[in-house]
Parts: structure tokens; sequence; C-alpha cells
């Protein structure tokens, strides 16, 4: 009886989470493809002019083939502001990455380097970054990426290995210290 109801209180705590609807959400207006929030009724206003400097911490890899969800959750911050009115110009944000995140900052040929080959109409495919198109577009909107070097140099990446614009860092304690002279806050999520 006692193994009933441990179950039966397992899918309690269980079943809200499978039965969450997630169809208000939406991407852009920044980013198309990624970076999805949901508008929110009754939220206190969010000022037009409101400034932002926040640092995401990444640690945690991507699943396999998956978008990093980190890097992920700092698209979610710029499309959810600014689909409130913020200024996108008021919006500064770094992404520092480290542990196995790392590698989720390697341009295409070098995760391909890798990664195993796959088939693709009978032929051996090398596969490219699932992160690597979202990274480049949202450097191309201010954001910045800086990597751990001390993650890097334990993963065997060289800067010419990385994205283009990727930085480094001495290490991530070290980019969020520099941050936070800077005036930066940490983001926790």
């Amino acid at each position: 009886m006692m193994k009933f109801m441990m179950a039966l209180a397992a899918l309690f705590f269980v079943a809200p989470a499978s039965a969450q609807d997630m169809s208000a959400f939406k991407t852009g207006p920044v980013f198309e493809s990624f970076g999805p929030h949901a508008p929110v009724d009754g939220m206190g206003e969010v000022a037009a002019d409101t400034e932002f400097s926040i640092a995401f911490d990444v640690a945690k890899a991507a699943e396999d083939g998956m978008l990093n969800r980190g890097f992920e959750s700092a698209a979610r911050f710029i499309n959810m502001h600014v689909a409130v009115g913020v200024d996108p110009d008021n919006i500064r944000l770094v992404v520092v990455v480290h542990g196995k995140a790392s590698l989720d900052l390697l341009d295409d040929a070098a995760w391909a380097a890798r990664q195993p080959a796959v088939m693709s109409g009978g032929e051996e495919e090398a596969p490219d970054n699932p992160s690597s198109a979202m990274v480049r577009e949202m450097m191309d909107a201010g954001v910045r990426f800086v990597l751990c070097g001390q993650s890097g140099a334990a993963n065997g990446m060289a800067q010419e290995d990385l994205i283009p614009g990727v930085e480094t860092a001495l290490s991530a304690m070290t980019a969020h210290a520099i941050l936070q002279q800077r005036g930066y806050t940490v983001n926790p999520f």
C-alpha cells in the first residue's frame, strides 16, 4: 500500500509539468527562430528606457542536437523585454560560458572534428554545431559571448576553434568579477 501511495504522489507532482500549455509562447521580435516567451497579463510596467546590464552564467552543455538552453535564455530575455517596449539598445548582455557548455562555442569545423560522422543519403557528413547559428545571430545583435579560458584549456580548445567573435577570459570567475565591477548583475536563470 505504501508503494502505491508513493507512486500516486509522484504522479500528482509530475502531472502539472506534462500539462503545461506552451501555445502562448512565441519567438521574436528580435530573434525570430529562438528565444520563445509569453505575454503576461497584469504585470507591472517595464519602462521603455529601462537599462539592463546582465551576465548570464552558462555551464551546462546543450542536449544532443539541441540549442544550448542557457544561451537561449539570454535570447528569451531580449525578446520578452523588447516585446514589452524596452529599447533594444538599453539591453546589454554577456553570456559567460564554462564547463561542458564551452564546447557549444566551437565553430562548425571544430565541432564536426569532435563528432562522429552521420550518414545522409548514403554519404558521411560531419554535423554542424546546433548552437552556432544562434550564437552568431545573437552576437550580431550585440550579445557578447565570453569563454572561460580555464574551461577552454581543459577541453583542448584554441581561439581559432571558436565561433568568430567569441571572446576568451582568463576564467569565468575573472569575467564575472570584471563585469560586476562594470555594473552587470548575474542572472541566475
